[in-house]
């Protein structure tokens, strides 16, 4: 079926070939490209060179699964861009997660945006340096990794695009606070079509390290509605990311969520739950988990981080049941998710998304 502006479709499981087979196949991907000889480029999030299990890095699979099926429907000209964040290095990024490989076997180039040529533009008095290859391509895939981030809350298709620029832009977009200049940038060039990692991001940091696993991955056209959903999965309101809006209001896309058709191509049935580690662990034993699907239980460790944030953790009473070992069981304590529908107070959902459970554990905060 064609993708239009307004849809996006989620997938869950723990196999990202599969997984990004099966969403690029339910947007028609291939006829998306007006023509078989158009430049199409893949921008992936390998903002560090660490390997994609630590929760900071596009997984090289998908991008894999992307190009084979480009290939075998007749587009050859295509290319992978991407930029280390600022004093890391891209080619050792590519290295370290296996896109050299890749390129090595498919003969698409990999492309250091650090190393790229420029075109300068100038657009609400911020002046940027873009990537040629990035202005210049014909077709964008934006593959950003859902995650938090310390300065902007979270990155997703949005903020992934400033892996497009120099690093003196870069550095300028930081010391401006990113958000105006964020919204700037895709208001100047944005993805065409957003496929996003949201298999184990990070809890709070774009360097990685606080992996947590939701075994999910989405496709949208529209990256100012991917990331206003994305917002509410790691529990934040779309007013809590400011570049979010006012990619908006300069007419990137739409932020109204409530008009978004969002369509589940299967269940969240994954209940081989990688446990996190640092502080995601932590905030895992206010959790009793029996038998938790990943995304569930990776939405939830989200809502419990921004209740941290907000001082309020500590004030929970009980710790929060959350599993389908409890379909079956009445209780008068807190429960999350379809499967303690029977709980005296549950949030609804299958999964309930990180911002839900987050309203539904301050209001029971606040009667207690």
């Amino acid at each position: 079926m064609a993708l239009d502006s307004h849809d996006i479709a989620i997938i869950y499981g723990s196999d990202a070939r599969t997984m990004t087979r099966s969403l690029i196949e339910h947007a028609d991907l291939k006829n998306m490209v007006s023509n078989r000889d158009a430049h199409i480029v893949i921008k992936p999030n390998l903002v560090v060179a660490k390997n994609s299990g630590e929760g900071a890095t596009t997984h090289v699979e998908i991008v894999q699964t992307i190009v084979e099926y480009l290939l075998a429907h007749g587009f050859t000209h295509l290319s992978i861009a991407e930029s280390a964040w600022v004093g890391d290095d891209t080619r050792r990024a590519f290295c370290v997660n296996g896109y050299e490989e890749l390129s090595k076997n498919t003969d698409i180039p990999l492309i250091d945006v650090k190393r790229d040529t420029y075109q300068i533009m100038n657009k609400h008095g911020i002046r940027m340096e873009i990537s040629k290859t990035i202005m210049d391509c014909d077709f964008l895939i934006n593959i950003p990794v859902l995650k938090g981030h310390c300065q902007t809350h979270m990155t997703c298709a949005l903020k992934n695009m400033k892996g497009c620029l120099s690093d003196r832009s870069k550095r300028q977009f930081h010391s401006m606070g990113l958000h105006t200049p964020i919204a700037t940038l895709n208001s100047i060039r944005c993805a065409n079509v957003v496929i996003v990692d949201s298999l184990n991001g990070d809890l709070d940091f774009e360097e990685g390290g606080n992996p947590v696993a939701t075994n999910r991955m989405m496709i949208g056209r529209d990256s100012v509605l991917i990331d206003a959903h994305g917002a509410r999965l790691l529990g934040f309101d779309i007013k809590d990311i400011s570049y979010i809006a006012l990619a908006e209001q300069f007419g990137v896309g739409s932020a109204d969520i409530t008009k978004a058709n969002i369509v589940y191509l299967n269940k969240d049935e994954i209940n081989n739950y990688s446990r996190p580690i640092g502080r995601a662990r932590q905030l895992l034993q206010h959790v009793d988990e029996r038998s938790a699907c990943s995304a569930c239980t990776g939405n939830l460790v989200h809502a419990l981080a921004r209740l941290d944030e907000q001082h309020l953790l500590s004030k929970l009473q009980a710790k929060i049941s959350i599993g389908q070992e409890f379909k079956h069981i009445a209780s008068d304590g807190i429960g999350i998710g379809h499967c303690t529908r029977l709980f005296a107070h549950s949030a609804y959902g299958c999964p309930p998304d990180a911002l839900t459970v987050l309203k539904f554990l301050t209001s029971i905060i606040v009667e207690q």
